[in-house]
């Protein structure tokens, strides 16, 4: 059995216990790499599934992610049975982890907007100094397995009638929470049209937000928090590692909502605005105040819950108690890994924000093939542009080109955008 402290750090420094919570990830759809070989420096091949043509991105293991995984002991136990590691090697690779741990804690490194590239660079080279390259490609497969299916939930099979959707762009027919991550989007679904879209904060690169099928059930009002022991606590003047923050605090990051979605993830409150479409947190998705309280009307009316703003107003009317409010349908909550999407006559192309690899001619073609369309269809202007945007890396996170082509195609445009900034904004009718 799992301690209490051992999955506040398998949660790779979220910031709180999902109570209740936990889920089996399916294999998922992005537009990962289509071929099988693992780019250079790292030894985590992407996994695969039968039921997708393309590769599912997988987020590279880095020291911080091994450090947190190497406190499980259920982790460490498939390590030594899959991959017969002995327990010298364990050993040299908490020590290994825990110096990078130190050198983020002494260099302040997770307060950044950089992409980490070099982070699971520095992994590779250690798990290969420690365990040679054939074991290094096994630890990383089953640590990767293992983050992305969260803790176990052994009080409901539920996820098992969920599936993440097959092909890129692909669009939900029923109602679930949808993250793009390298779009910095959280899109909500109600039976099969696009009612909110949340512009949102994601995992740093070395505390990245998982890639998967998760799930919401509950709604925690007023969460408390626990501190990990981790490099980003030690630089905060009231938080002890182990010691509850109470709920309402002002040391207290999860702000007044949380939705858990099986470790090591959260969906929560309390990030300014300056953070929204910015790496912002250990493992989860983030959004401000205002933001956290609009979403959760939206999915609990979503989940088929009775709900209004005095009902939510008086559920954190007492900062100091708290809440939880179990949904009456569980939700879908995918963590989608796509680069390169479609939009109703524009293509946009995305920073490769976790160093995938996604951003390749041949998952463009993947994404225009989708949509029935071809590179060559594309004129000569727009297949530069495209081109040229997947080779230079898109430096503001973003680039757009015209496609008329393939107006009324792809995934939704924003609806009712909510930027963290203010008040929502409408930009286009919700799309069935």
């Amino acid at each position: 059995m799992i301690s209490w402290l051992r999955l506040l750090l398998f949660s790779l420094l979220l910031a709180a216990l999902a109570l209740g919570s936990g889920c089996t990830v399916e294999p998922g759809n992005s537009n990962a790499p289509i071929s099988k070989a693992t780019p250079a420096g790292s030894p985590a091949p992407s996994p695969t599934t039968s039921a997708s043509p393309t590769q599912q991105a997988s987020v590279q293991v880095t020291l911080p992610l091994l450090d947190a995984l190497l406190s499980d002991e259920a982790f460490v136990r498939q390590l030594k049975e899959k991959v017969k590691l002995t327990d010298q090697q364990i050993d040299s690779l908490k020590h290994a982890s825990q110096a990078e741990i130190d050198r983020l804690r002494s260099a302040n490194a997770e307060d950044t907007d950089t992409d980490g590239t070099d982070a699971p660079t520095r992994a590779a080279e250690q798990l290969r100094s420690i365990v040679g390259e054939d074991k290094a490609t096994q630890v990383a497969s089953v640590a990767n397995d293992f983050w992305a299916k969260g803790a176990p939930d052994d009080t409901t099979k539920t996820a098992e009638q969920f599936q993440m959707l097959p092909g890129p762009n692909a669009v939900p027919t029923d109602t679930r929470v949808v993250v793009n991550i390298p779009a910095f989007r959280m899109d909500l679904f109600k039976d099969g049209s696009l009612v909110k879209t949340y512009k949102v904060g994601i995992g740093y690169p070395e505390f990245p937000l998982p890639m998967g099928l998760r799930k919401a059930q509950t709604v925690i009002f007023n969460p408390a928090w626990t501190p990990p022991d981790s490099p980003w606590v030690a630089t905060m003047k009231n938080a002890t590692p182990g010691e509850r923050i109470e709920p309402g605090s002002k040391d207290n990051p999860l702000g007044p909502i949380k939705i858990p979605i099986g470790l090591p993830s959260l969906i929560h409150g309390g990030k300014s605005p300056a953070r929204i479409g910015k790496f912002a947190s250990h493992g989860c998705v983030g959004l401000t105040t205002a933001q956290i309280k609009d979403f959760t009307i939206m999915l609990m009316q979503a989940a088929n819950n009775e709900v209004s703003q005095a009902k939510i107003d008086e559920y954190l009317a007492d900062k100091t108690k708290t809440k939880s409010v179990k949904l009456d349908k569980v939700i879908p909550v995918e963590l989608r890994y796509e680069t390169i999407v479609v939009e109703d006559g524009k293509l946009h192309i995305y920073k490769d924000v976790y160093a995938q690899h996604t951003n390749t001619e041949e998952n463009l073609r993947k994404v225009l093939e989708a949509q029935g369309g071809r590179l060559e269809d594309l004129s000569e202007d727009q297949r530069r542009q495209a081109l040229d945007a997947l080779k230079s890396q898109p430096k503001t996170g973003e680039v757009v080109i015209d496609v008329p082509q393939l107006a009324r195609k792809g995934y939704p445009v924003a609806v009712n955008l909510d930027d963290g900034k203010g008040k929502a904004r409408t930009t286009r009718t919700k799309r069935t």
